[in-house]
Parts: structure tokens; sequence; C-alpha cells
């Protein structure tokens, strides 16, 4: 069983070694106060002003001064080669949701382990803040956001499933989406509310990044199975 590292009934801001901008990084921590550094993530908190809670991580990318920011005690190595860093924190939070920043824009290969990691601990909310859009993993069962008529609302599956909505421009139903086969990107929102009915795990929506709070809103409110 995997051990928990935080537990905490506040939202979680997660920190990668990607491109972080010290707005972005404002923004998160006030939406979800509590600080998590994903290995070398913690220098770049450093770098836009603040210091991490709790460092998690293989730690081969930590710099010494990042690793004197924080206790000892607050420093965790997780020496698993078969995960990426983003993988080993994620597994070892549990909080109403967590937000990820400097997880995207880099290279794709990294993209996509996050992307499979979103899916493997769907049980876990967890929002990924892009440049341009926030990604994260549509819960099975009934799910239902407030957007803007207009809104880009993508949709990729990481396995076969089927889904039924209502308000978008291009219906889910009848299609059987899989990663080699049919997906969602580029459908767009025709109403207020959007609702999806997940036949199963294993789909990955992308919003507008302008639609943050409305994504956390909403995962925060949806049943995990």
């Amino acid at each position: 069983m995997t051990r928990m590292i935080v537990e905490t009934a506040s939202g979680i801001t997660l920190v990668g070694g990607g491109p972080v901008s010290a707005r972005d990084l404002k923004l998160a921590l006030k939406l979800a106060p509590v600080s998590v550094a994903a290995d070398g993530g913690a220098d770049r908190m450093l770098a836009a002003g603040q210091r991490p809670g709790v460092i998690i991580g293989d730690l081969d990318s930590l710099s010494d001064q990042a690793r004197r920011t924080v206790a000892p005690a607050n420093l965790y190595h997780i020496p698993d080669q078969s995960s990426t860093d983003f993988d080993k924190a994620l597994r070892s939070l549990s909080a109403p949701f967590i937000l990820a920043l400097g997880f995207s824009g880099g290279r794709s290969d990294h993209a996509l382990a996050v992307l499979n990691s979103l899916v493997r601990h769907s049980r876990q909310p967890c929002l990924v803040l892009g440049p341009k859009d926030v990604s994260f993993a549509l819960p099975a069962g009934r799910f239902e956001i407030a957007l803007r008529p207009g809104d880009l609302f993508s949709l990729f599956p990481f396995a076969r499933v089927c889904a039924q909505s209502e308000g978008l421009e291009w219906p889910l139903d009848p299609h059987v989406f899989a990663p080699d086969g049919f997906i969602g990107t580029s459908n767009r929102v025709t109403a207020r509310r959007v609702r999806l009915q997940m036949a199963g795990n294993g789909m990955v929506a992308i919003l507008p990044r302008a639609r943050l709070r409305q994504a956390i809103a909403a995962l925060s409110l949806s049943p995990r199975g």
C-alpha cells in the first residue's frame, strides 16, 4: 500500500522542474496553499520567491541549496526509477485537489508521462496547469461543469471508453473513444453547463486555463470510485 506523505483538507500546489512563473505560482498557492515540490521543482519554487513545504522524488535533480531549505523530516527520497517524480508525488498525496505546475510546456515524452499518471491515479483529482490550458482526468460516472458557450473542450482517451454529453457542439455518444481510434479534441461548448456521463476511467479533459477555477470546483464535487 502506498504511503501517504501529505494528507490535507486544503488544496495542494505541486511544482515540477519545468518552467514556472512567479505569477502562476502565486495564483496556485492562493487556490491551493499547501506546497509540495517534486524533486527539482524545489529549485523552481525558490527561483519564484517561494519555499517548498515538502520535497518528494528520487532527488537526482535537486540542488544542495534547495535541499537545505526544508527540514530533513520534510525531504522524502523515493528511489524508484520505474516512475517519474510526478507519479511518485501524485500517489503520495491526498487532498481535495492538486494543482500541478512545471509539468507541461517541455518535452513531449514528459507531457505524455504526466497525462498517463493523471489517468492511473484518477482517484486523486489533479489539474495540470499549462501556458494556455488546464488538463485533468475525468472521473467515471457523472461530471458537470459551468463553462461559457464557445469555450474549447478537448478530450483525449488513454483507454477504450464511452460517454454521453450535453452542452457540446459534437455529442460524445455513440462513439467509442480509444487512443488508437476515435478521439475528441477541439470540441466546443454550446451551453452554460456541460454534463458528461463517463462509462469508465481513462479520459483526459483539456480546457482553457481561464476556466481553472470552474474545473477545480467541478472536480472537487465529483464522486471518485
